[in-house]
């Protein structure tokens, strides 16, 4: 693993149950398959905090905040909240086009495409995939481009990516839904949800670096 780089993430928010982190976009949450994947945000975070436990992942082309927990009932508690869709999301991204909505929602059904094995990509499919929806709303636009804010409803894999591109308007440096760049244009920047422990509303934020 890679020595430990302060300034390649950040800590958001940190207590004795929920630790929020910043990863950079390019770093995995977790360890992949191969020696050569096995740098990631979580074995970092550990070196910080040994009691680290993963709730959620973002992509590794993703930046942003990524929620862990410090004891296994707390991981439970959040996973739950997860699956129940009790966590706020909200994403920016800057996408290719001009989208000519103010804002509007994308319920497309999706699921992996096993015909692909690298990398690894989803399809929309209305008879075998599994339901996704994503509201999004133009934030500014641009000559060839548009700011906007995504927030998903599902927690799919690849779900923004795939529904942007669906509609005409891939995010701009998707490497496997558009056109690669130096980075793909996708931040999650705030979270919140009820604190494991005193219940309160807890919101975390972190300012897309683009």
């Amino acid at each position: 693993m890679a020595s430990l780089d302060p300034m390649s993430m950040k800590v958001v928010f940190a207590d004795k149950t929920v630790l929020a982190m910043d990863k950079p976009s390019g770093l995995l949450t977790v360890p992949g398959r191969g020696a050569d994947k096995q740098d990631c945000l979580y074995l970092r975070v550990l070196e910080l905090f040994s009691d680290a436990l993963v709730v959620h992942r973002l992509d590794m082309d993703t930046s942003g905040l990524v929620l862990f927990a410090r004891s296994p009932e707390t991981q439970r508690d959040l996973s739950m909240q997860f699956e129940r869709r009790e966590v706020s999301k909200r994403y920016v991204a800057v996408v290719e086009g001009i989208v000519k909505k103010d804002a509007g929602m994308v319920d497309f059904p999706m699921r992996k495409d096993m015909a692909q094995s690298l990398p690894p990509k989803h399809v929309v499919d209305c008879i075998r995939g599994k339901r996704a929806v994503t509201e999004w709303q133009v934030l500014e636009r641009g000559e060839a481009t548009t700011r906007v804010a995504l927030l998903p409803q599902t927690g799919r894999s690849h779900q923004l990516r795939l529904h942007m591109q669906s509609i005409g308007h891939p995010i701009v440096g998707d490497p496997i839904y558009g056109t690669p760049a130096a980075r793909l244009m996708l931040h999650a920047e705030h979270l919140a949800f009820p604190h494991p422990v005193t219940g309160e509303r807890v919101e975390m934020l972190s300012p897309a670096p683009f």
